[in-house]
């Protein structure tokens, strides 16, 4: 093996040449066949990825947003209609799984596995069963023609042409892109669902009308999901704002719903709409309306920092919803910004009861119970949150600083030692690192928190 010193140094046109032929080398091995087109696509992605992916990020966007609907009977019905859709799609072997989520915003998502979830607000604005079709058969849209993936794999693209190899896309890119060169692993929910282009959405929107008009249902309920998009933005945009910064929407859009319900699809207008059963099905989530606008307004003060009228608003919802897990976490969120962590916990604990092992409520119970020293119940909470939560890295670390406050030093040795092997800056980093160094485990360097990872066993 010839040693360092003797192989010869690259030109920096012989290095970007390299790159270029790298480059050149994955974009002919990384085409695929679209599923909704059947014409040659560039694709870096796997299905297997797609569906690993989606796994690993999917259940933490669905605990974000309060987790799934504790409503049995309305996620069997949502999911039956999706099932139903996905059915007739181009892409019927995926794993779709249909979520309501317990959210106050108005959004619906995809990820690229078959995870598709609707917030409950967004179920209250809709008054037909056909544009609960519209909408799924849009999002199983974004799933069939690979519109994530696709962009993925262009931003791989760029990253190869930069360098050399996946490792040096890893580090050109950096960060969760930086993670998915290295092998797609540790990919966040905030890249899976990032923004659709317009062209993405118009794609969608045509076959989640071909998906709902297949299944059975009236055309005019895209039509009317597209009115009703089009109103809520006009009229309060902020209600919005989330779902479209990930699903540009225009009168456009609306326009070519029309146009295509009157025309290409005009043998289906006699299909129903079913509205009385989608009233049916919905009726116990619309006696929660009024507490969930109050939510609504709650977490638009907050986000304002007028932390005394979102509390207001927060106590109105609790009124009429005594029990509902949403608004009991936004009361402890308000509480917590308000430095009322004694009056903060009751809310957590009871977000805990009323919806057990929930990864969420896990979460904030054990943030609050360790502000008050409670280290052994915060511990038995973060553990808890781990197993229904796995993948965030944070979790060891609280894991080891409860053990550290509990005197348990080998437990919090080896918690904080599994974090560093993860996150190594950072405030929590450089207490890990520390602490590892005094008690001994590790030979301690300086500038712990710039490498905390120097001298680990």
């Amino acid at each position: 093996m010839p040693s360092i010193k003797n192989i010869r140094q690259w030109s920096r046109r012989e290095f970007i040449q390299a790159g270029g032929m790298t480059a050149m080398g994955i974009a002919l091995g990384a085409c695929a066949k679209n599923p909704v087109t059947g014409q040659s696509q560039f694709m870096l992605v796997s299905k297997e990825q797609e569906i690993s992916m989606d796994k690993e990020a999917s259940p933490h966007q669905l605990s974000a947003d309060y987790g799934p609907t504790q409503d049995a009977q309305l996620n069997e019905y949502v999911s039956g209609i999706g099932h139903t859709l996905s059915n007739n799609s181009h892409r019927p072997d995926m794993p779709y799984n249909y979520q309501v989520v317990n959210a106050n915003y108005i959004n619906a998502y995809a990820f690229p596995g078959g995870t598709i979830a609707c917030t409950r607000a967004i179920m209250l604005e809709m008054d037909n069963e056909a544009e609960l079709a519209g909408l799924l058969g849009h999002e199983i849209g974004h799933v069939n023609a690979r519109h994530t993936s696709s962009r993925m794999s262009s931003q791989m693209m760029v990253g190869a042409v930069a360098g050399i190899g996946g490792a040096v896309v890893g580090a050109t890119l950096g960060g969760e892109w930086g993670a998915l060169a290295g092998g797609l692993g540790g990919i966040g929910a905030g890249v899976l669902l990032a923004k659709y282009s317009r062209d993405d959405e118009r794609q969608a929107d045509a076959l989640g009308m071909e998906y709902m008009t297949r299944a059975g249902y009236n055309p005019d309920g895209m039509v009317g999901l597209m009115d009703m998009l089009n109103e809520q933005h006009d009229r309060e945009p902020s209600a919005l704002e989330v779902m479209f910064s990930t699903h540009p929407m225009s009168s456009e859009r609306l326009q070519t719903a029309r146009k295509r319900a009157y025309t290409e699809y005009m043998g289906a207008s006699e299909y129903s709409l079913y509205r009385e059963r989608y009233m049916d099905n919905t009726a116990s989530l619309r006696k929660l309306a009024p507490a969930i606008k109050e939510l609504q307004d709650a977490e638009k003060l907050l986000g304002q920092k007028k932390y005394d009228a979102a509390e207001e608003k927060c106590a109105a919802a609790l009124q009429i919803a005594p029990d509902d897990y949403a608004g009991l976490l936004t009361m402890t969120k308000c509480q917590i910004a308000k430095e009322n962590y004694e009056k903060a916990q009751p809310y957590a604990q009871h977000a805990k009861d009323v919806y057990p092992g929930e990864a969420q409520a896990l979460q904030l119970n054990g943030l609050l119970l360790l502000h008050s020293k409670q280290y052994a119940s915060a511990y038995e909470n973060f553990d808890a949150y781990e197993q229904s939560m796995p993948g965030n890295p944070y979790t060891a670390f609280y894991k080891g600083y409860t053990s550290e406050g509990m005197g348990n030093r080998d437990q919090a040795a080896q918690n904080y030692l599994r974090f560093l092997k993860q996150v190594n800056k950072g405030d929590q980093a450089k207490h890990a690192y520390y602490k590892l160094v005094d008690w001994g485990y590790i030979k301690g360097e300086a500038s712990p928190v710039e490498n905390p990872l120097a001298g680990l066993a």
